[in-house]
């Protein structure tokens, strides 16, 4: 279980590039869309960062 949680972080920041990568391909970016791509992918960098600390 511990090597899933490792990676609980990479994951989120993964979906964070993805919520901007797709409107990106389509064409149809707002402001919204990347304020939450942009959260996402803080949130999933600071939680690696931090969970990475608390399991080794």
């Amino acid at each position: 279980m511990n090597g899933f949680v490792k990676y609980v972080g990479v994951l989120v920041l993964l979906i964070g590039v993805a919520i901007l990568a797709i409107p990106a391909l389509t064409g149809s970016i707002t402001n919204t869309l990347l304020l939450v791509g942009l959260g996402m992918i803080i949130v999933g960098y600071v939680g690696h960062i931090f969970i990475n600390k608390k399991v080794e």
